[in-house]
């Protein structure tokens, strides 16, 4: 058989199990959007990780323990941190995330080298698309990490006054603080801050105290607007104070610093627009202008 059969049977064998693994994607993930409302929220409380995580997971475990091994005590604790904001703590140790990241690069390798193949100017290039494909493979599950976790904060922010109005409502009409989060939970839309406040009343029920529990969740969300109404809340409970009116008096704070924080990104919004402006859109606007006028003066010769 001669190079060039070799060479195209590479090819159509390279093509093969691409066009396979994307249609195996996208038959998870036609599954995934087919399953009822219900279930697939269960399903999401459960594993909230992506499809293509819980595909690797067999590799990603068998890496863990090499990746644990790694792995300086700092650096585990402020990954752990990350893990605890993005609400993935009960899913991904921080060596298996490690190990994750790993299991990205040779992702990333292996698929630019699958690319080189089949295109001859990336082939052209050498071991350098291989390398770059390993590097990003390796950096797109933290960086993932960090835009879930960012995500996920800004969602508890601005879900926060409406599940305080909740428990507000609750405990004027004559509930303990245990039935308050249960009726929040139940009635509440589904997002991270019920998540949240779930964890916080199965430890409840589970008998921590309620300062620590409350404590539990401000360490893991990390948020200073969630560690003033824990500081609240147990200043409340140590001087007998009636929850009712500090926490509507929280939820009025909470709303507020939300609008606050809307007015300031529609006040900043101009000035992260102007660079795209600059580069992108003055140009094409200018160009499509000044067209007609060159073409008029290049035709009279003035040009």
């Amino acid at each position: 058989m001669s190079a060039a059969m070799l060479s195209g049977f590479d090819a159509r064998l390279w093509l093969t199990l691409a066009a396979a693994f994307i249609a195996a994607a996208a038959a998870v993930a036609a599954l995934a959007r087919s399953a009822p409302a219900g279930v697939d929220e269960r399903r999401r409380s459960r594993d909230p990780l992506p499809p293509l995580w819980r595909m690797a997971m067999p590799l990603v475990r068998l890496l863990e323990g090499t990746a644990a091994a790694t792995m300086s005590p700092q650096r585990r604790l402020a990954l752990e941190a990350r893990l605890q904001q993005a609400g993935l703590a009960r899913m991904l140790t921080p060596a298996r995330h490690r190990a994750a990241c790993w299991v990205g690069g040779l992702a990333g390798g292996a698929l630019a080298l699958a690319a080189g193949r089949l295109v001859p100017a990336l082939g052209e290039i050498g071991f350098a698309a291989p390398l770059a494909g390993a590097v990003v493979g390796l950096l797109l599950p933290a960086a993932r990490l960090r835009d879930r976790a960012a995500s996920r904060q800004r969602a508890l922010l601005r879900e926060l006054p409406f599940y305080l109005d909740l428990v507000t409502l609750s405990v004027e009409a004559g509930l303990n603080l245990g039935a308050a989060l249960a009726q929040a939970v139940d009635r509440g839309p589904p997002g991270p801050m019920r998540d949240e406040l779930a964890l916080l009343l199965r430890d409840l029920r589970a008998g921590r105290p309620r300062d620590e529990a409350l404590r539990a969740m401000a360490a893991r969300t990390r948020l200073p607007a969630v560690s003033n109404l824990v500081a609240a809340l147990a200043t409340a409970q140590k001087q007998g104070a009636s929850l009712g009116p500090i926490l509507r008096a929280q939820a009025e704070q909470r709303r507020t610093e939300r609008f606050l924080r809307a007015e300031k990104l529609a006040m900043e919004a101009p000035v992260k627009m102007l660079v795209p402006l600059v580069l992108f859109i003055f140009p094409g606007t200018f160009a499509v202008l000044l067209f007609p006028v060159v073409s008029r003066l290049l035709a009279e010769g003035v040009l």
